[in-house]
């Protein structure tokens, strides 16, 4: 399943990450991510994204409140972003380890 979720900056991944602090409706999310990341997620990309995340298991929706439904992370959901972040935790330090060699 890692491989699904793709690039660093892929909406899931982001959505996951802005969910793992806590329960959050669409609003909320997108201006979390913009704010932390710096990376701006339009309605229908972010809509899309919890779709795909609710289906595979990764982020459950709670009953909304008003207009506003707010999703959570499933334990899925946080092993899949656990998984995730190791996996980049892995690689930066690969990449910085061998860009200082190069700069030796």
């Amino acid at each position: 399943m890692a491989e699904d979720l793709g690039r660093w900056a892929e909406p899931g991944l982001l959505v996951l990450a802005s969910l793992a602090d806590g329960v959050k409706h669409g609003y909320a999310i997108t201006a979390d991510i913009a704010e932390q990341v710096g990376v701006t997620l339009g309605p229908g990309t972010l809509y899309a994204a919890l779709a795909r995340l609710e289906e595979r298991g990764l982020i459950e929706g709670l009953p909304a409140e008003g207009r506003r439904r707010p999703y959570r992370l499933t334990a899925a959901g946080v092993a899949e972003l656990s998984a995730q972040a190791t996996r980049m935790q892995r690689l930066a330090a690969l990449s910085l380890g061998r860009l200082r060699l190069g700069l030796a």
